[in-house]
C-alpha cells in the first residue's frame, strides 16, 4: 500500500521553518514539494541576475508568472540582442518589476528610454557607472519622453547614480524631475562642484550643462525634503561648509547618510550635522581622515537614536572618544576597522559601568593591532547576550585566550573572523590549555650577576632578551584529544549558530583541530587559506560536517590534493564559490570531481595550479551552467619569471 502524499498546504507550512538554502534543496525532492516552494510567501524580494543574451529571453518569459521580482542585467550594449532583452522585460515584467540594475553596461539612451515607460511598478533603479547615457548631455531632452518616464517612475523610491562622470545639472534635473518621491539617492563617486566651477572660476549652478553642482543638489533636497531619507555622497570632494548647508535644509530629516572617503570633512562640520539631523539612524564616516575624538563625541551626544556607526580608517580616533558611544541605547553596529590607535580597553572598561546601554550586534576591530586578549575577554563577557558578528582580522597579538573567551561567552555568534591572527593554535580551537613546558629556555636562565651585552658595550648591565625565533606550539596527541572529547570546555564547537568563519593565515592550525572542531551544519562561508599544515583530512572532515557551505577558500594550502577534492566534492553540492589557487597538487582530476558533484559552482580560482590545463578549464566551463567566473592565471606550468606585467 502506497503512502499517501501530504497536501501541498502542509508541505508549504513545513517549508516555512527552513532557511532559504534548505528550502531550495527541498524543492528538488518531488513535484509537490517544488509547487509548495513556489508559494507566494516565499517569493518576496527575489532578485534574478543574468547577462544580456539570447538564452535569457526564455528566462524573462518564465519570470512573468511571479507576482513581483527584481532584475540585474549585465553586459547590455547597443546590439540587437540587448535591445530584444529590454523589449522582453518591458513586455512581460513591466507591471511587476520592482527593481532594475544594469551594471557593466554600455547601452544607449534610446534603449533605456524604450524600456522605462513600461516599468510602472518600479521602486529601485540602479544606473551606476552608465556613462554612455549621460556623455552627450541629451538624456531626456525631449518633453514627450519626459512625460512618459514621469508617468512610469512617479513611485520610484531609490535611485543610484554613483560613479557617473558626465552627470550635469541639466541631465540630473531631467531625471529627478521624473521621480518626485525619492527616499534614497546615491551620488557616490560623482564629480560634484561643491564650491565653484573649475572651468569658469566662479560659483557653479544651478542648471549647469557641464557639472553637477551643490546648488542643484541643495535645490532637490528642498523640493523633496518630505520624502528624502537616505543620501550617499561617499568618495566626493564635499567640503565642511557644503555639508553644513545640506544639513540645514529646512524640513529635511535624514535617516541614513554615507560620507565614506570624504577626506575634507572636519569635526565642526560633523557637529553641525548632528545638531540639525538628529533623526539619523545610520552614519558612515569611514575614511574621513581629519575627524578626531571630538567628532565621535558629537555623534554620541547629538544622535541619540543612532543604530549603525562606521568609523573605519579614521586614524585620529582613539579609545577616549569611544566611551560615550556605549551609552547610546540603540547602537547595534560599530565599525572601528583600521583605526590604528584603538585597543578596545576603554570600550571594555566603559561596558562594565551600569550606565552602558548599547546592545551591540556587530563589532569590527579588523587591523586594530593594539587589541589584546584582555580586551576581547571583557568585551565577550559584557556583550554575550547581543553580539552576533565579531571581526578580529589582523589583530596580531591575540592568542588562544581570546578564542576560549569567544567560545565561552558568545555561543550565539553568527560571524567570526580571525584571519591573520597567527598566534592562535590548535589548543585554542579545542578549548584546552597547552601543557606547560618544564624546560623552557627562559626558565633555565640563572641570575649570575650583571654582565655586558655584545651589542651595547658598556651602556648598561642587563640580561639579554630571549632569542627572537617563534616557538612552535606543543603537538596535540591522541591522549589530549581523548580528554577533549570528554570535557565540557568551551571549544569552538560551542558556536553552533556559526554561518561564517575566517581562519585565513592562522598558520599554527593543523588537521588536529580543524577535523575535530569545524562541525557546523549551518556554516555557509569558510576560509582556510594559507594554512600550510592542513591536509586532505581537514578538507574531507569539513565537507562531511559542514554541508551547507556555499563559499570555501583553500588557496595556498600546499598539502591538499586531488584525492581530498574527489572525496569532499560529493558532500559539497551547494558550493558556489571555490578558491584553490596556488595548491600545487591540484590537477585536472579535481576539475572532473567538481564537474560531477558541484553543479552550482559560479566562481572558481585555480591560478598557479601548474598541473591544470587550459583545455580542462574550458571543458569545465562548458559543462557547468552557472560557472561564469574562472581565474586560471599561470595554469599549465607557466613560467612566472617571464610573465608579462
Amino acid at each position: 500500500m502506497e503512502t499517501p502524499e501530504l497536501p501541498i498546504e502542509i508541505v508549504t507550512y513545513i517549508l516555512t521553518f527552513l532557511p532559504a538554502l534548505d528550502r531550495k534543496e527541498a524543492s528538488l525532492v518531488c513535484k509537490n514539494w517544488y509547487l509548495a516552494s513556489q508559494d507566494s510567501r516565499f517569493q518576496k524580494n527575489l532578485t534574478f541576475k543574468f547577462p544580456a543574451s539570447a538564452s535569457s529571453l526564455s528566462v524573462i518569459r518564465g519570470l512573468a508568472r511571479l507576482p513581483c521580482c527584481s532584475l540585474v542585467i549585465t553586459h547590455l550594449d547597443s546590439l540587437h540582442v540587448s535591445r530584444q532583452v529590454l523589449a522582453e522585460v518591458g513586455q512581460h515584467l513591466g507591471s511587476s518589476l520592482k527593481g532594475l540594475s544594469l551594471p557593466g553596461s554600455s547601452m544607449t539612451e534610446s534603449s533605456l528610454l524604450g524600456l522605462l515607460p513600461h516599468l510602472t511598478a518600479l521602486r529601485r533603479l540602479d544606473l551606476s557607472g552608465l556613462d554612455s547615457l549621460f556623455m552627450s548631455g541629451a538624456f531626456l531632452s525631449r518633453e514627450e519622453l519626459r512625460q512618459q518616464v514621469r508617468a512610469a517612475l512617479s513611485h520610484l523610491e531609490e535611485l543610484d547614480l554613483s560613479d557617473i562622470r558626465y552627470l550635469s545639472d541639466l541631465t540630473f534635473n531631467r531625471l529627478t524631475g521624473c521621480t518626485p518621491h525619492l527616499r534614497h539617492l546615491s551620488l557616490a563617486g560623482c564629480h560634484i562642484a561643491f564650491e565653484f566651477d573649475p572651468y569658469r572660476g566662479c560659483p557653479v549652478g544651478p542648471d549647469s550643462s557641464a557639472l553637477l553642482s551643490l546648488r542643484n543638489l541643495h535645490r532637490l533636497l528642498q523640493q523633496q525634503f518630505d520624502t528624502m531619507q537616505s543620501l550617499d555622497l561617499s568618495r566626493t570632494s564635499i567640503t565642511p561648509e557644503s555639508l553644513k548647508s545640506l544639513a540645514k535644509v529646512k524640513g529635511l530629516r535624514l535617516r541614513e547618510l554615507h560620507l565614506r572617503g570624504c577626506k575634507e570633512l572636519s569635526d565642526q562640520a560633523l557637529n553641525t550635522l548632528c545638531r540639525y539631523q538628529p533623526a539619523l539612524r545610520s552614519l558612515d564616516i569611514s575614511g574621513c581622515t581629519e575627524l578626531t575624538d571630538t567628532a565621535v563625541l558629537a555623534v554620541a551626544s547629538g544622535l541619540r537614536d543612532l543604530q549603525h556607526l562606521y568609523l573605519s580608517r579614521d586614524c585620529r580616533v582613539t579609545d577616549k572618544g569611544l566611551s560615550e558611544l556605549i551609552m547610546m541605547k540603540d547602537l547595534q553596529t560599530l565599525d572601528l576597522s583600521e583605526c590604528i590607535h584603538i585597543s578596545g580597553a576603554e570600550l571594555a572598561k566603559t561596558l562594565t559601568s551600569p550606565q552602558a546601554k548599547a546592545p551591540l550586534v556587530s563589532l569590527n576591530f579588523r587591523s586594530c593591532s593594539y587589541m589584546k586578549d584582555l580586551a576581547v575577554f571583557s568585551l565577550a563577557q559584557m556583550l554575550s547576550s547581543s553580539l552576533r558578528e565579531l571581526d578580529l582580522t589582523s589583530c596580531p597579538y591575540l592568542t588562544d585566550l581570546s578564542v576560549c573567551a569567544i567560545a565561552t561567552y558568545l555561543p550565539a555568534l553568527v560571524v567570526l573572523r580571525l584571519g591573520w591572527c597567527k598566534e592562535i593554535t590548535d589548543w585554542g580551537l579545542l578549548g584546552m590549555k597547552e601543557p606547560s613546558k618544564k624546560h623552557h629556555p627562559t626558565n633555565e636562565l640563572e641570575d649570575k650577576g650583571p654582565r655586558f651585552t655584545r651589542t651595547f658595550g658598556n651602556m648598561g648591565f642587563f640580561q639579554p632578551p630571549p632569542m627572537p625565533f617563534p616557538e612552535k606550539p606543543q603537538q596535540v596527541t591522541e591522549e589530549h584529544l581523548g580528554a577533549f572529547r570528554k570535557q565540557e570546555g568551551a571549544s569552538l564547537l560551542a558556536l553552533r549558530s556559526l554561518q561564517e568563519l575566517d581562519l585565513t593565515a592562522c598558520s599554527k592550525l593543523t588537521d588536529t583541530s580543524i577535523t575535530q572542531v569545524l562541525r557546523y551544519p549551518d556554516l555557509q562561508w569558510l576560509s582556510l587559506s594559507m594554512l600550510t599544515d592542513i591536509t586532505d583530512k581537514s578538507l574531507i572532515a569539513v565537507a562531511q560536517q559542514c554541508r551547507s557551505l556555499t563559499t570555501l577558500h583553500l588557496s595556498h594550502c600546499p598539502l591538499l590534493s586531488d584525492q581530498g577534492v574527489a572525496s569532499a566534492a560529493p558532500f559539497l553540492r551547494r558550493l558556489e564559490h571555490l578558491q584553490l589557487a596556488a595548491c600545487p597538487l591540484i590537477t585536472n582530476r579535481s576539475l572532473t570531481a567538481l564537474h560531477q558533484h558541484c553543479r552550482r559552482l559560479r566562481t572558481l580560482d585555480i591560478s598557479r595550479c601548474k598541473d591544470v590545463t587550459i583545455e580542462a578549464v574550458e571543458h569545465l566551463q562548458s559543462q557547468l551552467p552557472f560557472l561564469d567566473n574562472v581565474h586560471c592565471h599561470f595554469v599549465g606550468g607557466a613560467d612566472l619569471t617571464f610573465a608579462p606585467r
